[in-house]
């Protein structure tokens, strides 16, 4: 998947949370995450969502994708919290990679992702 900002493409090697079973584990139990790899969370049709880190060990960034493509919200969440982050209006999908990493590579709300469903 890529992840088009004014700074350029950033790519990314992501595993699908498909299931229900996929979403609801997610990054649980994970101890590391590479800097360019992540999970996508699809939902068709587009929905409200909201994520917590229940049983997750490392912060990530939760970066919300409209159905244009474009990314609605970014969030960075604590290892363990378990705060709800919603997403604030309805997504196709909820990317989570390494705590920080958008911010690192200039990634914003309103930048575009591609990826094939």
């Amino acid at each position: 998947m890529t992840i088009h900002s004014s700074n350029g493409e950033h790519r990314f090697t992501v595993d699908v949370a498909a299931t229900p079973e996929q979403q609801q584990r997610g990054l649980m139990f994970v101890r590391s995450l590479a800097p360019n790899r992540g999970m996508i969370f699809p939902y068709d049709p587009p929905q409200a969502v909201a994520f917590w880190m229940k049983h997750t060990l490392i912060p990530l960034d939760m970066i919300f994708i409209r159905a244009d493509g474009t990314i609605a919200r970014i969030a960075t969440a604590k290892p363990l919290d378990e705060t709800s982050v919603p997403s604030g209006e309805p997504v196709v999908a909820v990317l989570e990679i390494r705590g920080g990493r958008s911010a690192e590579l200039g990634v914003r709300e309103g930048d575009r992702v591609d990826w094939r469903r």
